[in-house]
């Protein structure tokens, strides 16, 4: 009976669409709480590689932490990627609350597999404050993002897994202003990356399952600038790329289902470490979130210097 109750819940997930898929992703079940923390189990449903997404890891571990703090929003993420995720693995969320305080709430938040932590986070929460306020500028002509190609449109007609898979299952619908590099490098060398994105359909009026969904989709193209500046694509042989650590602050609301824009820039790359910061506007020009990620980044050409790993 077990057996067959497994069959059809694998049967109706299948039948999610992305975007329903991602709406499942961010609904993390609270479980049994332990010594220091609140346990939270997740699914993994978007599988383009053996690995779980960052970006997944990333939006879950918000929601959990959420889920433990009343009357406050997430306002910082500061985490590390320990080890690779496996898609095929249980995934669970252990939450510890570090302080809860009038106006501030602190939670350590750890991604976990097999027993071992996979992510590790400091997430910070905070009440409605009234102080002063400025913000970034939205950048001038920037291409409407209707019409700009979709990853449908570029890889659509690709007869590739890797190709159908970020065509056609990924839950957000991201559109790169210059030439995007899933198959080839800029014509151009620069430090410097745009990309619209939204969910394909309307997310549930929740706050913190927007800025779960941002965080999500932050994680996409965060190290195009670096990239970008050396002439490498996605698919550079012999490139090995995986993100050493994310942080994240959540400015003012928005939702994840209407257009925002990424604008990214790298300011160092050095000692096969690439830095991107990266900052999220409405289309109506509001600033309401910045984003900074470091990754790993060993190139073929650089492999006699940096050894056999």
């Amino acid at each position: 009976m077990s057996e067959e109750k497994n069959s059809a819940e694998t049967y109706r997930l299948d039948q999610l669409s992305p975007t329903q898929k991602l709406v499942q992703m961010l609904s993390p079940v609270p479980g049994i709480a332990r010594a220091h923390e609140q346990v939270f189990s997740a699914v993994t449903l978007t599988r383009e590689t053996p690995r779980i997404f960052g970006g997944q890891v990333l939006a879950q571990a918000i929601v959990s932490a959420a889920h433990t703090v009343e009357k406050k929003q997430i306002h910082s993420l500061h985490g590390y990627f320990l080890r690779p995720g496996n898609v095929d693995d249980p995934l669970s969320y252990g939450v510890e609350s570090l302080n809860e305080a009038r106006s501030f709430a602190t939670r350590r938040v750890q991604a976990y597999q097999n027993g071992a932590p996979i992510f590790s986070a400091i997430a910070s929460f905070q009440s409605e404050a009234r102080g002063p306020e400025h913000s970034s500028d939205f950048p001038m002509n920037v291409p409407d993002p209707e019409l700009l190609p979709t990853a449908a449109d570029l890889l659509g007609h690709i007869d590739l897994p890797m190709a159908q898979k970020v065509a056609y299952t990924r839950p957000f619908d991201v559109r790169h202003i210059a030439t995007p590099l899933y198959t080839s490098p800029a014509v151009s060398p620069t430090p410097t990356n745009m990309v619209w994105f939204k969910t394909f359909e309307p997310l549930p009026d929740n706050p913190t399952l927007h800025q779960a969904a941002l965080a999500y989709a932050s994680d996409y193209t965060q190290l195009e600038p670096v990239l970008r500046n050396h002439g490498k694509s996605w698919l550079e042989p012999g490139m090995k790329v995986a993100s050493l650590d994310h942080a994240m602050w959540f400015h003012r609301p928005a939702r994840a289902d209407r257009w925002l824009l990424l604008v990214q820039e790298s300011p160092s790359a050095q000692d096969a470490r690439g830095l991107s910061i990266g900052r999220i506007f409405t289309a109506s020009g509001k600033h309401v979130a910045t984003v900074a990620q470091e990754a790993m980044l060993r190139l073929p050409e650089y492999r006699s210097s940096n050894g056999s790993s």
